[in-house]
């Protein structure tokens, strides 16, 4: 049968030909555009802390300069605003900037998949704090337990939930037993976490407080401040001995806390400058309190007989 004259034959493009429902449903997932600020959400608990150090002033320089050049990660929530999966250095140095939008990639995941995405976006920082990858290896492992069936965004195979710890050794690159000491550590009290983040307290002593109760914790947090030390790991392994049997009082705790450490130095009895330099170089260690109290003692008497004198 002839065409009419003038009709069009309609032409199939080549890529749209060889294109896949899976490939075009794949490029309708990402999406690059500007969104006000004011519309992006924090990531909930989001574990990782941003600095304003050195490193911030420069990437404030470079935004005002250039602007943002490798966009956030953001996924649009069911009430029309955003969250920030990653890209929240960015996006502070963009408000710090005056600037009013970020450049962001817009991806659809679901909450397990936003979790996954986050923690291995920023854990490709240069330092990364204890506290933080902590809380953020509990979350990503939580939240590959809840999917069960994938642990990533692009594996298909069925993983159980019993290799999630070894699926996420292979991928951060740590063992799975190191793995499980830093998820501990999120069961300390934030005073203790914050001084192991600041390295007054090692790592491995920090595991084994992480089993103490809240109120121990506390009572620990006490005795290192009175006998201005932290606990090694022989003595936070023997406190978790005695509070595995019901025998960790607050004197027990104290008295640990007050044990002589091998090769440790002993401290001066005094930190005020106006009592130590008054000190004789001549009195061995450990023995200034008793010059002290001693010569308090003399300089008592000598009021008592210049009172005396007096009357």
């Amino acid at each position: 049968m002839a065409r009419s004259k003038g009709s069009k034959i309609e032409l199939t493009a080549y890529d749209d030909l060889f294109e896949t429902d899976e490939s075009r449903a794949e490029a309708n997932l990402s999406k690059i555009r500007e969104i006000p600020i004011a519309e992006i959400d924090e990531f909930p608990d989001h574990p990782f802390k941003v600095l304003m150090d050195e490193d911030m002033e420069q990437l404030v320089d470079s935004v005002r300069r250039s602007g943002v050049m490798t966009p956030a990660t953001v996924r649009q929530k069911e009430d029309g605003r955003y969250e920030l999966i990653s890209g929240h250095r960015r996006k502070k140095a963009c408000e710090l900037a005056g600037l009013e939008t970020l450049k962001c990639e817009i991806k659809e995941l679901t909450r397990d998949e936003a979790i996954i995405v986050m923690v291995e976006s920023n854990l490709q920082r240069t330092t990364i704090l204890p506290s933080e990858k902590a809380f953020a290896y509990k979350m990503r492992l939580e939240a590959m337990d809840r999917q069960g069936q994938r642990v990533d965004l692009t594996s298909t195979p069925v993983v159980s939930k019993s290799r999630s710890n070894e699926e996420l050794a292979d991928r951060v690159g740590e063992s799975r037993e190191q793995i499980r000491r830093f998820i501990r550590l999120t069961e300390l009290v934030p005073e203790i976490l914050q001084m192991v983040d600041e390295r007054q307290i090692a790592f491995r002593p920090a595991v084994e407080i992480s089993y103490l109760s809240e109120e121990q914790q506390y009572t620990l947090l006490e005795a290192m401040g009175y006998n201005d030390a932290t606990p090694s790991l022989a003595q936070a392994i023997k406190m978790k001995k005695f509070m595995q049997e019901g025998k960790l009082t607050d004197g027990v705790i104290q008295s640990i806390m007050q044990e002589e450490k091998p090769n440790q130095k002993q401290k001066p009895a005094f930190k005020d400058e106006r009592i130590t330099k008054l000190i004789p170089k001549s009195i061995p260690r450990g023995q200034e309190t008793d010059f002290v109290v001693k010569a308090l003692e003399f300089y008592n008497r000598h009021l008592q007989r210049q009172r005396g004198q007096e009357r």
